[in-house]
Order: structure tokens, then C-alpha cells, then sequence
């Protein structure tokens, strides 16, 4: 964050300081004063459950050189009438300083964690970059990002989210993308927008809020996504499918489920092999690329970096080969197009080693009026693909996609401790896909099953 005191922050933010108004804040916001560190600023945030004015002490004794509250407190700090609001108006300022820097806005209905962190991964090799953490972008984490950065920051990447129309809008205006990508238009959240149309007309806020020397990056993987061109006078690029999108994918192989394809942009084309698991990455990987194409880096540093990146966020498609059973832990978050994305990835490593797949399937939460066809319709997906086991844990609206003569065995479990019944069932050379949404705690059951399988391997070899 650039250098700042608690005075000037309270005449950008219309607040009113006490204590020692001379402090200066160095370092970007925190609101867990755990997290405190020297020279820092902690927002006093009110939740449902706690008060963060009773944490001001700890997070001042932990090197925060001021606080952020709705009402006076001991110590330093400045008092505002909406943190959250102080916060944003915070981080539109520090842009404004800012001139060089070029953020980079990712938002879409699934891929931005990835796609972020596969960028984060080439541009961080070549100069100063701020990232989105995990996936911190709502309109707390989209400010706290940006004020990070400093002089010396390059790049600042930001997740977009929302919850609402006009949110995405909001951020926009605050932190002024010279990169706008929309990654696809699916039905993650639809509970909360009610139709996809909906959905569309959010996401291109992004794309609204760009000025023409900005450049728009569009995924061409569905009709409302490639049409935002509509809405933006400048510089258009398409990833995708298409032999016409100006980034995109030639020669595609998977070998152990991992991508190796050819990258092609208007600068030419080079080999990508991938250490990301699933055909999904490849969207991902061309939008990374996409988005470094329009800030001229060269391609054979894209295709490098491409081919060396790991996943940087806990959760996403993480495997694990414990003792001849292959766990792929996709626990993070779940919507009807990754929840088929991740079958794929499980057929392929299934058909390489011979086992049986096995698919621990969890509720797709915020999906509104159609939340059961679309969990029939990841169960039909299931059936298509040929995978051995579907075990629906803690909802049976899976069941209707499963047709009576299907091969897919459908196993229903109240919780976990009766879906760890079945690990009994798995034999060596099977693979294990664990996914549902975030709400549901999978990640629980992945380490559930581990331990599980880890404890029948002892008792085999006794």
C-alpha cells in the first residue's frame, strides 16, 4: 500500500481520526487482527457473530498502526460511518495514484480462481504482481486487494464475484480494469439472479465499465459471453473453440488427464503441457494467455508459464495417490458445469489405470427453482460417461438422472460417516472424485476417505 496517515485516510474516506492522527499506515487492510502486521491498518467489521471493535487491542498490539471502526476506540484509528464504503472509496483513491499500473479483472461463472492463478504465475516471473487470494472477490476482498499494490507493483489481478446486479459494476468503478475478461456465462448462483439472462447482463458490467483504450477478453464458449462485444469500443479478444477466436487451442491431447495442446495467438504458436488436471483447464489457460497477449508479452513466455504452473488455491482438483487410490479432491465449490468437468477428469484416470471411478457428489447450493434437474442432469452426465459409483451424500436429487438400466451404480448417504462406509468397497488402481459446494465441507470427506482407505491398507497387510 502506498504511505499514508491516519489523517489523510480520514479526509479520503470523510472520517474523523483520534489518537495519533500522524500514524502512518504502510501496509494494506486487514480485518482478523491475527493477521496484523507492522504498519497496517485493521477494519473493525460488525458480522453476525462477532464485533471486530474487540479486536482493535489485539490487532494494535500485533504492529497495526491504526484501525477503521464505527465508533471511537482506544488507540489510534479513524471512525467512518461504513467501513466497508471507507474501504472502497480507500482503494479508489490509491488507484488514482496509481497511473502505471494495470489491473487485470477476471469475472465469469466458473474458471476466474484458476484462470487468476495461472496468470499470477506468468506475470509475477516478469515484475511486481498483486493477486486475488483464494477467492476473496467480493467487495471486501476486491479493495483489500488492490491496496496492496504500491509504486512498485506492476499488475493487480482481481476476481470479480456478485451476488447482485451492480455489483461487479461497483468494483469496476473503483478500480478502473484496463483488462476486462468474462470467462463464460453458466448457472452458478442462478438461485440468486433467477435466470441465466440475468446472470449475462451482471457479468457484463465488466465489460460496460471499460474505456475504449481498454481491452475486453471474451471466452467464445457461449452465445452471452461472445455478444458483450456490443458493449465496449475498443480492443476485443476472443479465446475459445473457434479456428476464428484470436487465442485458442490446436492439437489438443490429454495425457493423465493433464492438457498438452499447441497455443495459438495472432504472434504464433507454441507447445503448452500442463500440470493442471482436466480438459477444463484448457478454457482457463487460453483466457491466461488471452489476457497476456493483449499486454504484449511474448508468446513463448506464455506457453512456459502455462506449462509450469501449479495450482496456487487449496481444494480445486487437488490429487492424491494414496497407496494405489487416486483422491482427487475438488471440494472448494461446485455448479452443474464444473460438477461435469471434474467426471471428466475422473473418467480419463480411471480408463488409464483400469479401476473403478467412484464420484462422492455433494448438494450445488444457490441454484434456485431448477436446483433438482440441474443435479439430474450432472447424474445423467455421470451415466453418459460410464462412471461406475455416483454416491449422493446428503440430497437425492441426483437419483432421477441415474435411467433404471444404467451401468452408474447409485449409492444415497445421510452424511459422511455413511458415505466412508463404502471406501471399504474401493480396491486398489480405483480413482475418487469428491465435490459439492463450498457450504457442504467435502473437503472433510476427501481427508475422511484417506484415512479411511489408509487404515484398511494396514489391516490388508497384517
Amino acid at each position: 500500500m502506498i504511505a499514508l496517515t491516519l489523517e489523510q485516510i480520514a479526509k479520503i474516506v470523510d472520517g474523523q481520526t483520534f489518537g495519533d492522527s500522524s500514524k502512518i499506515i504502510t501496509a494494506a487492510p486487514v480485518f482478523d487482527s491475527r493477521e496484523a502486521t507492522e504498519g497496517s491498518i485493521f477494519l473493525a467489521l460488525v458480522g453476525e457473530t462477532s464485533d471486530g471493535h474487540n479486536f482493535t487491542q489485539d490487532a494494535q498490539s500485533r504492529g497495526a498502526a491504526g484501525c477503521m471502526t464505527t465508533r471511537e476506540v482506544q488507540g489510534n484509528g479513524v471512525v467512518v460511518s461504513d467501513v466497508l464504503t471507507a474501504v472502497r472509496d480507500l482503494a479508489s483513491y490509491v488507484r488514482k495514484q496509481l497511473p502505471e499500473l494495470t489491473v487485470i479483472a477476471i469475472t465469469g461463472s466458473s474458471g476466474k480462481t484458476t484462470t487468476k492463478d495461472l496468470l499470477a504465475s506468468i506475470l509475477s516471473s516478469r515484475a511486481k504482481c498483486i493477486w486475488t487470494k483464494a477467492s476473496f472477490n467480493n467487495e471486501l476482498g476486491a479493495p483489500i486487494t488492490l491496496l496492496e499494490c504500491d509504486t512498485q507493483t506492476k499488475y493487480c489481478i482481481l476476481e470479480m464475484g456478485a451476488r447482485h446486479q451492480g455489483d461487479i459494476a461497483a468494483l469496476c468503478e473503483m478500480a478502473k480494469p484496463n483488462v476486462g475478461v468474462v470467462l463464460r456465462v453458466g448457472t452458478a448462483h442462478l438461485g440468486e439472479f433467477g435466470s441465466v439472462e440475468k446472470i449475462a447482463e451482471t457479468k457484463a458490467e465488466l465489460i460496460q465499465s471499460l474505456g475504449p483504450e481498454a481491452v475486453a477478453v471474451l471466452g467464445t464458449y457461449d452465445p452471452y459471453t461472445k455478444a458483450m462485444k456490443s458493449h465496449h469500443a475498443g480492443k476485443v479478444i476472443y479465446f475459445g473453440e473457434d479456428s476464428n477466436d484470436d487465442v485458442r487451442a490446436a492439437d489438443i491431447e490429454m495425457r493423465e488427464a493433464r492438457p498438452h495442446f499447441d497455443l495459438v495467438t495472432p504472434s504464433g504458436r507454441d507447445a503448452v503441457g500442463m500440470r493442471l488436471i482436466g480438459a477444463h483447464q484448457i478454457s482457463n489457460a487460453l483466457a491466461a494467455a488471452a489476457v497476456c497477449t493483449a499486454l504484449k508479452i511474448p508468446i513463448e513466455v506464455i506457453a512456459s508459464g502455462l506449462s509450469t504452473a501449479d495450482t496456487a488455491s487449496k481444494w480445486r482438483m487437488q490429487i492424491n495417490d494414496v497407496e494405489d487410490l487416486l483422491i482427487i479432491n475438488d471440494s472448494y465449490n461446485a455448479n452443474p458445469e464444473s460438477m461435469n468437468a471434474a467426471l471428466d477428469s475422473l473418467i480419463l484416470f480411471t480408463q488409464e489405470s483400469g479401476g473403478s471411478s467412484w464420484a462422492f457428489l455433494g448438494q450445488m447450493h444457490e441454484l434456485g427453482s431448477q436446483s433438482d434437474a440441474l443435479h439430474a442432469s450432472v447424474a445423467a452426465h455421470a451415466h453418459e460417461l460410464g462412471i461406475d459409483h455416483l454416491v449422493s451424500i446428503g440430497t437425492r436429487a441426483f437419483a432421477k438422472g441415474i435411467p433404471a438400466e444404467s451401468a452408474t451404480t447409485l449409492h444415497y448417504c445421510e452424511d459422511f460417516t455413511q458415505a466412508l462406509s463404502l471406501v471399504s468397497h474401493c480396491e486398489p488402481g480405483d480413482a475418487v472424485l469428491v465435490k459439492a459446494s463450498r457450504y457442504e465441507h467435502f473437503e472433510m470427506l476427501s481427508q475422511g476417505i484417506e484415512d479411511s482407505w489408509k487404515e484398511l491398507r494396514r489391516g490388508d497387510k497384517k
